[in-house]
């Protein structure tokens, strides 16, 4: 079940290379991200996303995907874009 709007979805190229080298599919990424499955993140960026969900605000995901890549997921305030991109694209 969905908790917002993802707006329209895009990735980074360097996300789609890593998510097609590990056989990710990037609608389960999106649909966790969605859905409230923050991946792993600290308890501060826990705490900024359960306020963004009743304030608004961005709303962020960290993924370790197969082979310990990280990919983040983010989608701004406005709830018009989600993206997937690699930390160091951000």
């Amino acid at each position: 079940m969905a908790l917002f709007p993802l707006g329209r979805t895009c990735a980074t190229p360097g996300a789609l290379e890593v998510i097609e080298e590990t056989g990710t599919h990037p609608f389960t990424l999106l649909a966790r991200h969605e859905a409230g499955d923050w991946g792993t993140l600290s308890d501060n960026d826990l705490a900024a996303n359960g306020e963004a969900l009743a304030l608004g605000g961005r709303i962020f995901s960290s993924y370790i995907l197969p082979g310990g890549v990280k990919v983040w997921c983010i989608t701004e305030a406005s709830r018009e874009y989600t993206t997937l991109l690699l930390p160091d694209e951000y």
